[in-house]
């Protein structure tokens, strides 16, 4: 019995790390080549907190329980680049930002947890 509960955690968690169809995934190593780009909306869905306390600075901070109130003031068609601490909250956010139509959606794997800076 203990065997089937730690098997359907397992599958759970793998299910709700696999990024949403349609979704690209980066490392932060290759997020350093990014930041560059005009033409990339980089967005960070953490608390207002957690952003104050560390971020990229050309992040801007649009937190995940309010991304759908704000998803008007992105371009759909323009690729967006999403980061969270850890890799699931952006997850979540870019497969809400793909349902909505947005084309071209990037999810940072590993998050700020993963981060150095340049």
């Amino acid at each position: 019995m203990g065997w089937i509960i730690i098997a359907l955690v397992v599958g759970l968690v793998v299910w709700r790390m696999k990024p949403a169809k349609g979704v690209q995934t980066i490392s932060t190593e290759q997020l350093k080549d990014r930041l560059k780009d005009q033409n990339v909306q980089l967005i960070d869905v953490r608390s207002p907190a957690e952003y104050k306390g560390r971020h990229i600075q050309q992040f801007k901070n649009i937190p995940l329980n309010v991304l759908s109130n704000k998803m008007g003031t992105l371009k759909k068609d323009q690729e967006v680049i999403v980061i969270c601490q850890s890799g699931m909250r952006s997850s979540n956010a870019a497969t809400q930002l793909k349902k909505a139509g947005f084309v071209n959606v990037t999810n940072v794997r590993g998050g700020m947890s993963a981060w150095q800076g340049s």
